[in-house]
């Protein structure tokens, strides 16, 4: 059996980590304040941010998926931006626009919603494949570029995206491409009874959020996204990394497998998810967690991406692969 060590050499200053640590312990209690009943999602949504990525949310509405991208934006004090998109939504609703001004025949860059730590883009599969693509540099690059001119956002930069259920009337499903920048895709689910009974009673929810104040600042989850970048991940999980990502692509249910970045980002997630729970070096148990997240949008069937069923085809390789252990 592969030998994993506890050891952390090459981990990231161990101020750095703690703080880190800290971070999304102070993160996670005040969005799960806000947002009942679900603090799988909100810790999967803090994996996704302090891993350097994005998160796609597919769901119904009225859910609480705005409301989880606001508490985040509120919670580590950054700006919120917020796109509601549609059919004939422009890319320079996204993106902003330069503006001529006849008093001295200038043209100044005015910002678009873009340009915030939390970027909201709700229903982006009713967006037309071109206003979609807009969203590839920015979520690559943290940059957009506008008339040939380049524009940095702010840092960090963490979209959010939700997605309505495929087959509805007015959609454009995203293409590969787009679902790949997304380093987790998630459901948020109907709150439970007794998360439902605290939301109608004002002690969760748009009530709670109102009350929310900020618990960081974006420098410091600038410093934790780096951080997280230095959490040691043991060469025995690298290779069980590389074991189910190869599984993916050979696979018969699977007409493509996961592609490098995915296994790129399969190794990002599982060390912010340690720091999420409050570990300071990965264990197998992080890469579970978060495995399915991480590729049941970057695996296709034969008919397309349907991540419900990459999910559990992801599920399936897990249970089969073995696992290194101490």
């Amino acid at each position: 059996m592969t030998q994993v060590s506890s050891q952390t050499p090459g981990a990231a200053a161990p101020a750095a980590t703690e703080d880190a640590i800290a971070l999304a312990h102070d993160l996670f209690g005040a969005v799960s304040a806000a947002v009942r009943g679900k603090d799988e999602v909100v810790r999967l949504s803090l994996v996704a941010l302090l891993a350097g990525g994005h998160l796609l949310v597919e769901d119904l509405p009225g859910t609480g998926k705005t409301l989880l991208a606001k508490s985040l934006a509120t919670a580590l004090g950054g700006r919120f931006g917020r796109v509601q998109c549609t059919p004939d939504l422009l890319p320079t609703d996204i993106t902003g626009t330069s503006v001529f001004s006849p008093a001295d025949g200038s043209w100044t860059f005015r910002p678009g919603p873009l340009f915030a730590n939390v970027l909201l883009v709700d229903e982006i599969n009713r967006a037309s494949p071109r206003t979609q693509a807009a969203l590839l540099e920015p979520m690559e690059e943290h940059q957009v570029t506008v008339d040939g001119a380049t524009h940095r956002l702010p840092e960090p930069f963490f979209c959010v995206a939700t997605q309505n259920p495929h087959g509805q009337i007015g959609t454009f499903p995203l293409p590969e491409s787009q679902l790949d920048r997304f380093a987790l895709v998630l459901s948020m689910g109907l709150p439970d009874r007794a998360a439902e009974r605290e939301i109608l009673t004002g002690q969760g929810g748009n009530d709670v959020y109102e009350a929310l104040r900020p618990v960081a600042d974006p420098a410091r989850v600038a410093a934790a996204i780096a951080a997280v970048h230095g959490v040691y991940c043991a060469p025995a999980l690298v290779e069980y990394v590389l074991d189910l990502t190869a599984a993916t692509r050979v696979h018969p249910d699977l007409s493509v497998g996961a592609s490098p970045r995915a296994s790129v980002g399969l190794i990002e997630a599982a060390r912010a998810h340690a720091v999420v729970v409050g570990r300071d070096h990965v264990t197998p148990d992080d890469v579970q967690a978060v495995v399915g997240p991480a590729f049941s949008h970057r695996i296709s069937t034969g008919a397309g991406v349907d991540t419900a069923a990459g999910a559990a085809i992801v599920a399936g390789i897990v249970a089969r692969t073995s696992v290194p252990r101490p």
